[in-house]
């Protein structure tokens, strides 16, 4: 036996623990939910019955809708607000750039029911910002209301923007000095070369953060649910309702529920690999 093989068996013989936690905590979870959501409540059997429920249920219809919206535009925020922010720190200097990678990472901690508590210190019924505003009258603090989905929003948006910012810093390195020198050749302009050359560059590497970030948003519980608790139709929330009791759990319908949100994740990274093809063939 060559020492190459001898080499790539212990490579293999290292990766048994990944596959084995892989195995256990992704792929048996993953069969049980498809399994179970098309079981009947109780067990045995095969039924599509709770698939039906949650389409034809205003319920649960809302649900979806609502998740999508959260996502899609937060993440899209997200994106906005984070490419200004990873083009700055692409120009400062190694130092600050440094200082701002470590703010982004603590930042990007900072989620579930910790921030939706900094929240409602900030913006809640008695919160700082929203005295300040109802003492000097200024009416957009005053009179906002955090206990909404738009009020939701925001908080979605601010844990967006660390991880996508963080996402979004490397793509940068991928930019050369020789385009924008050589649209200035060429008599463009700042505009020219950011939207003509650098964003139709970056735009596959955009693509995949917000896919990422609709996941992220897709499946974000925590902060939901400390903020509004049942008061708002998401499908984490509902799912988690399904779970939730001593008495009654419906785990058949919460896991196609869940399915249903795997699906709307899929369709997203699918969607937005398209349009990478398209961009990259473009």
């Amino acid at each position: 036996m060559t020492k190459t093989k001898k080499n790539s068996k212990v490579y293999l013989l290292a990766l048994v623990p990944f596959f084995v936690i892989t195995f256990l905590f992704e792929i048996l979870p993953l069969i049980n939910i498809v399994i179970k959501s098309f079981t009947p409540t109780g067990g045995g059997g095969f039924t599509l019955e709770h698939f039906v429920k949650i389409f034809s249920t205003r319920l649960y219809q809302q649900s979806i809708w609502n998740s999508i919206w959260i996502s899609v535009v937060s993440a899209l925020a997200g994106i906005v607000i984070a490419f200004l922010a990873a083009k700055a720190a692409n120009a400062a200097s190694p130092k600050v750039r440094n200082i701002f990678t470590s703010v982004l990472n603590i930042t990007s901690n900072f989620a579930g029911v910790p921030l939706a508590f900094a929240f409602m210190i900030l913006l809640g019924n008695v919160g700082i910002l929203t005295l300040i505003g109802k003492n000097y009258g200024i009416g957009f603090l005053a009179d906002f209301d955090l206990y909404t989905i738009n009020g939701l929003l925001l908080t979605y948006i601010y844990f967006q923007i660390p991880m996508a910012t963080l996402l979004m810093l490397p793509i940068f390195g991928g930019l050369k000095k020789e385009w924008r020198e050589a649209v200035g050749l060429l008599g463009g302009n700042s505009f020219h070369y950011w939207f003509k050359v650098a964003i139709p560059s970056l735009l596959p590497s955009i693509l995949g953060t917000f896919s990422v970030l609709f996941a992220n948003s897709l499946a974000a519980y925590g902060t939901a649910y400390a903020l509004l608790s049942n008061n708002i139709a998401l499908l984490p929330i509902r799912i988690s309702q399904q779970y939730v009791g001593e008495v009654v759990q419906n785990q058949e319908f919460g896991c196609a529920l869940a399915l249903v949100m795997m699906i709307l994740m899929v369709i997203s990274i699918l969607i937005t690999n398209k349009f990478q093809k398209r961009g990259a063939n473009a």
